[in-house]
């Protein structure tokens, strides 16, 4: 991958983005607690690479994506798309900035309608943004599935007729159809075989190369994540503890919690032997998160001051593109005024 460029500016600023879920008791439906989906995220991504974004099930990867997208509604935050808060957005607004962001979901057989055929589907995403009608559309349809590798001559089939592999390939086009800068993949290849991942992984980079699309890549095998990415956030009870190019997170992770995922990826020679790192308890509810640190109570280097200090995600001081949350290693300001500083 190639390394990353400090000096481009970033095409999406996430700021300090929340999402909190109330939970309501009672007859009246009183609030009595927030369950702490995504608290206080904020990373930056430039135009034309690939975020990285892994973590246990659980730790709001997914819900950090759908609401940059505001398909769930933020509870506080900033998103800044090419230089503008889209959360600030109206209706209208939020309508016209669909053509520019963009989901692949991860289940390619409940995200397609199952009543409509492909050439139905892609027409109608077509005709709503006012991108092509009639005739043009339809040959719109047939480069969208040239482009994903399938045939002209499945627009009139239906999406039952499709392996995983030939769906998730329809869910692409449908997001490649109004030609968009940024696109979230959530696990797209989470649910199929591994040889199709393959092909997957590789439709998408080759998408890349050719429209220079910038992509947030959502998912938990660490080894798909590290061919994909030019650079890696670690997430871990709805906060970002890690951020570095994949190169740099793969050879040298800083977060205790970053060294536990990587020593659990697979060794493919069976003759060596991996170090790996048992994490001891369970991941705390993000209902009652733990004080200081959430990390504390499962970390194997954990100090006293773990307990109280919440610490900030800020950037190494022995090497600014790197970023994580411990108190362990020195670090220069945080993050959130970094990013602040470069796009001003």
């Amino acid at each position: 991958m190639p390394e990353e460029d400090l000096s481009t500016e970033p095409l999406l600023s996430v700021r300090q983005l929340k999402k909190w879920f109330p939970i309501r008791k009672g007859f009246f439906s009183k609030t009595v607690g927030h369950v702490k989906a995504v608290d206080d995220v904020t990373f930056q991504i430039r135009k034309g690479e690939t975020l990285g974004l892994v973590g246990e099930s659980g730790c709001g990867k997914t819900t950090t994506g759908r609401a940059i997208l505001r398909l769930i509604e933020p509870t506080g935050g900033e998103v800044l798309f090419r230089g503008e808060n889209i959360l600030a957005y109206r209706k209208e607004e939020l309508r016209q900035l669909r053509k520019h962001l963009q989901i692949i979901f991860q289940d390619p057989y409940s995200s397609l309608n199952p009543r409509l055929t492909v050439g139905q589907m892609l027409s109608e995403v077509l005709m709503v943004h006012n991108i092509a009608h009639g005739d043009e559309a339809q040959k719109r349809v047939g480069e969208l599935l040239d482009i994903v590798g399938l045939q002209k001559d499945h627009t009139n089939r239906y999406p039952h007729e499709f392996s995983g592999g030939q769906r998730q390939r329809l869910g692409i086009a449908r997001a490649l159809a109004v030609n968009p800068q940024f696109i979230v993949c959530d696990e797209p290849v989470s649910a199929l075989d591994v040889s199709i991942q393959s092909q997957i992984i590789n439709l998408l980079q080759d998408l890349q190369d050719e429209f220079g699309i910038t992509y947030l890549f959502i998912a938990h095998d660490l080894s798909v994540v590290e061919h994909i990415s030019n650079r890696v956030a670690v997430m871990y009870l709805g906060k970002i503890v890690e951020i570095a190019s994949a190169e740099d997170l793969y050879e040298n992770p800083k977060h205790p919690y970053t060294k536990a995922l990587l020593s659990a990826v697979p060794i493919p020679d069976p003759n060596q032997k991996s170090n790996r790192i048992v994490l001891t308890g369970d991941v705390p509810s993000p209902v009652n998160v733990p004080s200081g640190c959430y990390f504390h109570p499962r970390c194997p280097e954990a100090k006293p001051e773990c307990k109280t200090t919440v610490p900030k995600l800020a950037r190494i001081m022995e090497n600014p593109a790197h970023e994580v949350s411990c108190i362990l290693y020195p670090t220069s300001e945080p993050d959130f005024k970094a990013v602040k500083e470069e796009t001003t």
